[in-house]
C-alpha cells in the first residue's frame, strides 16, 4: 500500500492549550522583568523607554500568543511508512519534510510538567543533521509511535 494515501496524523488537541499557556507564561516572565525595570529606571534615573517598549510589544505580541498555536495545530501533520517520516508543517511558510529511516540514529520521548499534567508526550526523532519533534501525542500513542519508528529505523531501545 503507497502510504502517501495514508492520512495525516495530528497531535492531540490540547497541545493548543498547552502551547498557549506555554506562551502566557513566557511573556509573564518578560511583562515582570519589564515592571521591575520601570521600577528601578524609576528610583535611579534612568529612561523609561525600554521598559514601556517592551510592555507595548508584550501586549502586541499577546495575539500571536493566542492565534499561533491553533494556525500551527492546524497545519501540522505525520505520517509514518516502512521507508520514511513524513512531517508537515508551518502556517506561512508550510514544509514538508521527508525524513528516510535509514537517517534516524534514535528516538526519545519528552514530557515536561504541561505535558505530563495532560497525559501527553513529545516524540523527538534525531538524524545526524537535526531534531524532528511531533509535539504532544497521547502518552500511549506516543510510545507506540517511538517503539515503531525504533523498530523501522533498527534502533535498539535501551530501557528494555
Amino acid at each position: 500500500m503507497d502510504h502517501r494515501t495514508d492520512a495525516m496524523r495530528r497531535c492531540h488537541p490540547d497541545s493548543v492549550t498547552i502551547s498557549r499557556l506555554t506562551g502566557f507564561i513566557t511573556d509573564g516572565v518578560i511583562l515582570l522583568a519589564s515592571i521591575a525595570y520601570l521600577v528601578v529606571a524609576g528610583i535611579f534615573g534612568w529612561t523609561l523607554l525600554p521598559g514601556w517598549i517592551a510592555i507595548g510589544l508584550l501586549l502586541a505580541g499577546a495575539w500571536f500568543t493566542w492565534s499561533v498555536p491553533a494556525f500551527t495545530y492546524k497545519q501540522f501533520g505525520f505520517r509514518v511508512s516502512e521507508e520514511e517520516l513524513e512531517l508537515r508543517s508551518g502556517w506561512i511558510w508550510l514544509s514538508d519534510t521527508l525524513v528516510p529511516m535509514t537517517r534516524v540514529q534514535h528516538v526519545e520521548l519528552e514530557r515536561g510538567p504541561l505535558l505530563r499534567k495532560y497525559g501527553l508526550a513529545k516524540v523527538k526523532v534525531v538524524t545526524a543533521a537535526t531534531t524532528h519533534v511531533i509535539q504532544a501525542l497521547k502518552l500511549e500513542e506516543a510510545e507506540t509511535l517511538k517503539k515503531q519508528i525504533g523498530e523501522l529505523a533498527k534502533v535498539v531501545d535501551h530501557d528494555e
